[in-house]
């Protein structure tokens, strides 16, 4: 399988400004991951969208993979009760 690439959305930055040092680790190590399988076993289809989401402790990894040019593009990332807002 190939790797995918991974991309950030510009607002991306501003939620990880928000994330304490350890956490931020973490979450981007889960991110990595998402190049190499874009839908890993525990990730979710978001109901009527094109994005899946992935859990990392507290917070929620929200993206959408492009299958066909190889792309994970990191929509939105926070803690599990700010990220539906």
């Amino acid at each position: 399988m190939a790797a995918y690439k991974l991309y950030f959305r510009a607002s991306v930055e501003k939620d990880f400004a928000s994330i304490p040092r350890s956490d931020l680790k973490k979450i981007l190590q889960r991110i990595k991951t998402l190049a190499d399988n874009s839908r890993p076993l525990g990730c979710e289809k978001l109901t009527g969208q094109e994005r899946y989401r992935v859990r990392q402790g507290g917070y929620r990894i929200v993206y959408s993979t492009h299958d066909d040019e190889l792309t994970v593009w990191i929509v939105k990332v926070g803690h599990r009760k700010d990220i539906y807002r």
